[in-house]
């Protein structure tokens, strides 16, 4: 048996979830995808997936040959198509990676537009709030809000956004006014498990080079955005978000945001793909057309946050 082949099956069998479902992306039997992944197993000597009647687990072996495989299959039909070169039209999967709320909101209405505009594209968009290796996790293209430091990822920035505290009109009616991180510490605290759990840094106050820290007992802690966002806007407390987050909900009056003069510096936004991945022509074709319209939105969105 082709080891190539059978590392295709492999990685089928993990992306679909089941050996069933690689049977139907492949167009094989059960029994065709079960020798190929035994195929391997003998290869290797190690047993590469749990395998249940609903489920398929990778095992130790397992999670370090499929990022070894995905590799190899990336590099593969990156041989080809630099034999194929620019003549070849964008067609195949795409693979996109986002943090949750970003890949919902801004990603996947420009996803929607992409596969009108190229029919031969099919895409597969994962939404987690984690980092990942592109490389090992076999994607294409990723969305980054941070400071890149991974050299071997090139990268095309889109936009930049501000880490803002908001809370609703009402909310900053009753209250004591918010002039200074330290007031924070008297405040109900809706804490994003991303923004800090229970304490807050700001940039060093005039005179001092340490960043300084508010400490808080946060009244609700919540790991999604849209609940951090709605309970702000009902005046159950202060949050902390990035700008695009809370966007909307300024514009309509239903947040303000707070304490402009403390904020960090605002973070770049980025696509990333692994290096060599845009001589690939749906990566490239993705990212000439996501990058103009993502900038538009973090334009936008930036604006109407300041």
């Amino acid at each position: 048996m082709d080891r190539i082949d059978a590392m295709k099956v492999f990685v089928t069998a993990l992306d679909e979830g089941s050996l069933a479902g690689a049977g139907r992306k492949l167009g094989r039997s059960p029994a065709a995808v079960s020798r190929a992944l035994a195929f391997l197993e003998a290869h290797v000597g190690a047993e590469l997936i749990h395998r249940t009647t609903r489920s398929l687990r990778l095992s130790e072996a397992g999670e370090r040959y499929a990022a070894a495989c995905r590799r190899v299959l990336t590099e593969l039909e990156e041989a080809d198509l630099v034999v194929h070169g620019e003549k070849s039209a964008p067609r195949g999967t795409l693979t996109v990676t986002a943090p949750v709320a970003a890949g919902e909101d801004i990603l996947r209405p420009v996803l929607d537009d992409f596969i009108d505009a190229f029919p031969s594209v099919g895409v597969k968009l994962y939404l987690m709030d984690r980092p990942i290796n592109l490389i090992e996790e076999g994607m294409d293209v990723a969305l980054r809000i941070a400071h890149l430091a991974d050299s071997s990822l090139v990268a095309v920035k889109v936009g930049e956004v501000r880490r803002v505290i908001a809370a609703s009109p009402r909310y900053l009616a009753e209250r004591q006014p918010i002039e200074t991180p330290s007031d924070l510490a008297s405040h109900r605290i809706i804490a994003m498990t991303h923004f800090g759990l229970d304490s807050w840094s700001f940039p060093p106050p005039p005179g001092a080079s340490v960043p300084l820290t508010v400490q808080f007992k946060p009244r609700l802690v919540v790991n999604s955005v849209r609940a951090a966002v709605a309970s702000a806007c009902e005046g159950r407390g202060v949050t902390r978000l990035f700008s695009y987050h809370v966007a909307q909900p300024v514009r309509e009056g239903a947040l303000d945001i707070v304490l402009r003069n403390a904020e960090h510096a605002p973070l770049p936004v980025h696509l990333v793909t692994p290096y060599g991945r845009l001589s690939v022509p749906k990566v490239r074709a993705f990212v000439d057309f996501a990058a103009e319209r993502l900038r538009g939105f973090f334009a936008q969105a930036g604006a109407i946050a300041s």
